[in-house]
């Protein structure tokens, strides 16, 4: 059993100027990946694609989510899943918004490739 505290992980990850959120990678196995985002007020990951499914967590903090129905609001407890290839994207409000994205499969995985 791999145990991991993503809100103190989270708090840990050094932060970044500028545009881009700090981030670092919490669980990285051959069959899943978790990445950890701590966007500054302001900060926002562009929308994007992926080949994987994307579940986003809302560990602490207020902010948006941008999906295919356009974008809409999320907070702490939240749990927003999206499909592969469904664009994905998020933004902080006016205080830090903190995520973790768990992508199955973990991206350059056999599992994938075999797909």
């Amino acid at each position: 059993m791999n145990v991991i505290d993503l809100l103190e992980t989270a708090r840990a990850i050094p932060v970044r100027g500028g545009d881009r959120p700090a981030t670092a990678i919490a669980l990285d196995t051959p069959d899943v990946r978790v990445v950890l985002f701590r966007l500054a007020p302001g900060q926002a990951v562009p929308p994007h694609t992926s080949p994987s499914t994307v579940v986003l967590s809302v560990i602490s903090g207020q902010g948006w989510v941008v999906g295919a129905e356009g974008e809409r609001s999320c907070r702490v407890g939240e749990v927003i899943a999206y499909a592969p290839e469904e664009r994905h994207g998020m933004r902080a409000g006016d205080r830090e918004l903190v995520i973790a994205a768990t992508i199955a499969p973990r991206p350059g995985s056999k599992a994938k490739a075999a797909a």
